[in-house]
């Protein structure tokens, strides 16, 4: 089976929870699971431009990336970040290996607007690279930066990232894990299950909204490119990845029809 695991910037961010993530998915992979790996990295991001001075502004949930905060994307999201991250997971027995979208231009992009600099849109996922790795047992950890035939640099939404390599890569489960405890309904409980248009519903009455609304979308586009499950699921509780692959019930489960897959 094949899963793409996506790991929020803030999971990331404190040794301890990183240490104990790298641990599930090195035995998940030991299973036999063919698996990739795709992080964020905003609050590190953050951090590290505030030292510097810079100051982060966002348009639309998206971080306006000037030629100075492009070259902090690169230091960060696929420097310390990604190779923390290869780490932690090489330690727990994983054969990773650290990557980006401009590796064998394994995700493909275009600027998205030219008022948010060097933001991308996703235009294409080339999973060769991916395929190769997850054949010979290597496990792709991938940052969230991509690039386009002409050689140049693009910071894309985590997220969507991880919906474009899910897709590609034929992920039969994109699990997004979180610092939330899954989607919440109306009256502020965790709804365990969600088909496609109740999420777009819940984004319509306004239920869903910032990070979850832009989380339900891409939930949404990756059902639309044929993965057949997305789990968002908090990845600090206690064996939250076993739980989730074994289709217990943490977070929510979104399907494109009545009855989700197991």
């Amino acid at each position: 089976m094949k899963v793409l695991v996506k790991l929020g910037g803030t999971l990331l961010d404190g040794a301890e929870t990183r240490e104990r993530l790298a641990v599930q998915i090195a035995a998940a992979r030991a299973r036999g699971i063919e698996m990739v790996v795709v992080h964020g990295g905003g609050k590190q991001m953050t951090r590290y431009l505030a030292e510097r001075g810079i100051e982060s502004r966002f348009v639309g949930g998206l971080r306006v990336t000037s030629p100075e905060t492009l070259d902090a994307v690169l230091k960060v999201f696929a420097g310390s970040v990604n190779h923390e991250l290869v780490a932690s997971l090489n330690r727990a027995g994983a054969l990773a290996v650290g990557l980006s979208g401009i590796d064998a231009f394994l995700v493909e992009a275009e600027q998205m607007s030219p008022a948010l600099g060097a933001v991308g849109r996703v235009t294409k996922s080339n999973p060769a690279l991916l395929n190769l790795l997850t054949a010979n047992g290597y496990l792709p950890v991938v940052a969230c930066v991509a690039g386009d035939r002409q050689g140049q640099l693009y910071n894309v939404n985590a997220d969507q990232m991880a919906v474009a390599c899910a897709a590609a890569f034929g992920a039969r489960q994109l699990i997004f894990l979180t610092d939330v405890e899954g989607v919440l309904d109306g009256s502020g409980r965790v709804r365990p299950v969600l088909t496609a248009a109740e999420s777009r519903q819940l984004i319509a009455e306004g239920v869903a909204t910032g990070g979850m609304q832009a989380k339900l979308e891409a939930a949404l586009a990756a059902l639309a490119g044929g993965v057949e499950q997305v789990r968002i699921a908090p990845g600090a509780a206690e064996g939250v990845l076993e739980l989730v692959l074994a289709g217990g019930g943490i977070g929510t489960r979104m399907a494109l029809g009545e009855a989700p897959v197991a």
